[in-house]
């Protein structure tokens, strides 16, 4: 039984983390988008996200936040949400999960803690921005 089920492999589609001016807390802080570089339309999205970690020895996570996304269109990106600047110390993890046609794909991606900073940016394919890429 187990043979005959088939994961496919998330392929062009990832996330970034990007750093832009907020007028409500007017400093720059980070938002959380998701790429779709494939040729295809991602539909029924849905993204579950959580921080977890250990902060001065003590263990702490965050709830967990539920985004939908009824489609992201082929070469496209949509804002996830923001990062607060107290969890950025955490493990930022977001499981996303679409189909594309009939298929259902879902893949987990974690910046680790520490990991969205301003050194560790490069250009975001689609935002042409600079920021932290998983893949």
């Amino acid at each position: 039984m187990k043979a005959d089920i088939t994961i496919p492999k998330v392929e062009n589609v990832f996330l970034a983390a990007v750093q832009e001016w907020s007028d409500d807390f007017m400093e720059k802080v980070w938002y959380v988008y998701l790429i779709n570089d494939s040729d295809f339309d991602l539909d029924s999205v849905m993204v579950v996200s959580k921080a977890f970690g250990t902060i001065a020895g003590e263990m702490k996570k965050t709830s967990l936040l539920r985004h939908a996304f009824m489609q992201v269109p082929s070469v496209s990106a949509v804002k996830i949400e923001m990062v607060e600047k107290s969890v950025l110390e955490l493990n930022n993890e977001f499981m996303v999960t679409y189909f594309i046609g009939n298929t259902l794909y879902d893949k987990k991606f974690t910046f680790r803690k520490n990991m969205i900073n301003e050194r560790a940016t490069e250009e975001v394919p689609i935002l042409f921005v600079n920021g932290v890429i998983v893949r």
